[in-house]
This record gives C-alpha cells, sequence and structure tokens, in this order.
C-alpha cells in the first residue's frame, strides 16, 4: 500500500509546458505528479501568453523569474542552472507534442507527454531512438492504466485464471459531443482541426486508451491485421471521425474489437474492457473503477473489489486506501506519475529499470501506429489491412 513515504531519494525537479489556468488535464498532471513527493513543480511555460502563464505560474508557487514565454527559453535557461529541471509534462494541444518532445530530449530532460506522442509512425520512431540515445525515460499519459484493477486483469490472465484468450471486445464510447459542441468551445474545436488534432479524432483521442489498456493485459498480443470503419456523423468534423469501429486479428488468432465514439448519446463516459478466455470472462468499466466482473462459466458471476485480500499482490501496491473507500482518476494518474518518478530515478543512476511498468515511448508508437493503420483501412473503405 502506499502511504506517501519517501521513495525517492530526492524529488525530480519538473515542469510543464501547458497545462495553464483553465486546462483541466493540467490540474490532473500536477495533482498526481505532486503527490508523494515524486516531483516538485519548479518552473513552468505555462500559456501561449507570456504574462497570463507567469501569473498563474506564480499562483502555483512558481518563482516568476523560472516562467518563461515559451519551452524553447524553458529548456535554454533551466539548462544553465546547477539546479535545472530535470523532467517535464507536456499539456499541450496535439500538433505541438512532436517538436517539444523533441525539444526536451536533445536538452536532457525526461518527459512526460500527453497522447498522441506525435501524428506519424515515422515520427515516433524517431523520437523512440532519440530517447534511448540520450537514455531517457518518456512516459505517456495512458491515465487509466493505473487503476489496480487493470493490474488484477492483467494477473489473472497471465495465471492463467481465463484460460486461453479468444476475443477482446473493447469500447470508450461518451455522448458530450454529439451535437456540434465545438462552435462553442474552444477546448472541444482544435480536436476536430485536422492541422492541430492530427488524423483522427475519436480513434486517437479516446479509441487508443482500450487499447492500451489491452496492452497492458495482453502485452504479448500483437495485432496481424484490421479493418476500420469510420464516420462523421456531425458533418463538420469531416476529415475527422466522431465515430468508428475497428476489428483486429492477433497474430495467434485471438479477436479484438474497438467502438470508440462521442456521439453515444446520453453515455457517460462508456469506456470498457471485456476479455474473454475459455473458461471465464473478465470485464472492467472505467465509471466503476474499483471492481472487476469475474464471470466463469458455469458459476454465478463474481465482481472483485479494489483493495482485498483475495486479489494479486502486485493488484494491492498501488493501494492508497483501504477497501471500501473509493479510489478514482486522480489515483490512478498518481500511480502513473510514481511509476514514471521510479524509472526516471533508476535511469539517472544507469540503472536497469525493466522491472519498472509504465506506459512508456513504446506505447507512444504503439499508439500512432494504431490509429495510423485504421485510418489507413477506414480510407480504403472499411478494408482488412495488414498491420504495418
Amino acid at each position: 500500500m502506499i502511504n506517501g513515504e519517501k521513495n525517492l531519494e530526492k524529488p525530480i525537479r519538473w515542469a510543464m509546458v501547458g497545462g495553464g489556468r483553465g486546462s483541466q488535464i493540467g490540474y490532473i498532471h500536477r495533482s498526481a505528479a505532486l503527490r508523494d513527493h515524486h516531483f516538485q513543480l519548479v518552473a513552468g511555460s505555462f500559456d501561449i501568453d507570456p504574462d497570463r502563464g507567469r501569473d498563474f505560474g506564480v499562483n502555483l508557487h512558481v518563482d516568476p523569474k523560472r516562467c518563461y514565454p515559451n519551452d524553447q527559453t524553458m529548456f535554454h535557461e533551466e539548462g544553465k542552472r546547477e539546479d535545472g529541471i530535470q523532467a517535464v509534462s507536456i499539456a499541450t494541444p496535439n500538433s505541438t507534442h512532436y517538436e517539444i518532445t523533441k525539444a526536451a530530449l536533445n536538452a536532457g530532460l525526461h518527459v512526460i507527454c500527453e497522447k498522441p506522442l506525435c501524428f506519424t509512425t515515422q515520427e515516433a520512431m524517431e523520437l523512440e531512438k532519440l530517447a534511448k540515445e540520450k537514455e531517457r525515460v518518456v512516459g505517456i499519459t495512458y491515465g487509466y492504466s493505473g487503476h489496480q484493477m487493470i493490474e488484477q486483469a492483467r494477473r489473472m490472465i497471465e495465471n492463467g485464471d481465463l484460460g486461453d484468450i479468444r476475443i477482446v471486445n473493447m469500447q470508450f464510447a461518451h455522448g458530450f459531443h454529439s451535437a456540434p459542441v465545438e462552435n462553442d468551445n474552444a477546448s472541444t474545436k482544435w480536436r476536430v482541426d485536422p492541422k492541430v488534432a492530427g488524423p483522427s479524432y475519436v480513434l486517437g483521442d479516446l479509441g487508443t486508451h482500450p487499447l492500451f489498456l489491452s496492452e497492458v493485459m495482453l502485452p504479448n498480443f500483437k495485432i496481424k491485421k484490421l479493418m476500420c470503419s469510420r464516420q462523421s456523423f456531425v458533418k463538420s468534423r469531416s476529415p475527422l471521425e466522431d465515430n468508428a469501429f475497428t476489428i483486429m486479428e492477433y497474430e495467434n488468432g485471438a479477436m479484438a474489437m474497438i467502438w470508440c465514439s462521442c456521439v453515444n448519446a446520453g453515455s457517460m463516459h462508456g469506456q470498457k474492457i471485456r476479455v474473454i478466455g475459455s473458461k471465464a470472462s473478465i470485464e472492467w468499466w472505467d465509471e466503476h473503477p474499483n471492481q472487476l466482473r469475474y464471470e466463469v462459466q458455469g458459476r454465478p458471476a463474481m465482481t472483485l473489489d479494489r483493495g482485498m485480500d483475495y486479489l494479486y499482490s502486485e493488484a494491492l501496491r498501488d493501494d492508497r486506501i483501504a477497501a471500501g473507500h473509493s479510489e478514482g482518476l486522480f489515483e490512478s494518474w498518481s500511480n502513473l506519475y510514481a511509476r514514471f518518478a521510479k524509472a526516471m530515478e533508476k535511469a539517472d543512476r544507469r540503472e536497469a529499470f525493466n522491472d519498472v511498468w509504465y506506459p512508456g515511448i513504446e506505447a507512444g508508437v504503439e499508439g500512432v501506429r494504431w490509429v495510423e493503420n485504421c485510418v489507413r483501412s477506414a480510407d480504403q473503405g472499411a478494408v482488412w489491412v495488414d498491420y504495418q
């Protein structure tokens, strides 16, 4: 159980690019990073408007001299300091991720980046190569994967509790954009602009989340081919989709499907993953993240609860409070930031950190690759394509 005691020798000196006043995701980053004393916020380039960003940073107790007008200036100036930043989180629109991540790595910094890491697999692989050359950690904020019941699912599958895995059924389908809300909402408007959002909307923004959950649970399953159909039900969003269905075949013959949508009217969040084996199935729903449904063929269905002694030990390590009390998204993100911090500390000490599981650069590359293949299939008329 995590109780807030010191895990690192010293907190990692940390900065943010983006995530300024009014940014919901920025607050989540800071809440997760600052918990448990893993990181210390010492600098930032919080806003495209330098004055507004400086005012915001000061209200976060950041030295006004270390509130910078842009990321390039911050990396340059912090590099001159003995107490300069060691890591940076990037919470800016999609189109900026590649250049900022590249600049941060070249400045010798660890990086935590919002997904997508970039727009093309070629760019993603370039960043992966650079991160390895610089021996820096790149974490991707697949924020739902820090829930303990995802780890429980991983261990159940690994230990054969479900038998041979046959089908993986995933969805992330909410209804909050079932009307053209982007007309009055700036934070949604850029998400449907190809110049800023990239080659997809819900495939990249939503679909990659359950995809990564499946990668956590089934780390050895590799996609062989897929077929994707995508639609723009709100026509002004075209060519970007607001709904998509993707069917996938794994190399071992198992099958999977992902439905991602922002026009599922009436749905609050609608992110679920169901893994079906030859003996049993499990299902996790992010609106009830403390439970995992476990269904053994021929027996009554069971609901497994977070924090209980019957879970695998790996699923209990990230508990922050006793069973019966609910944990949520902030705890999940905090668990990921704790993993990022441990990996960064080990990297700085030139120690192997293969034993530290976290959504790293490989997860970022795979998310970009999956979107690219889905778009290729959909744009050819929803045909099967070999996974490249």
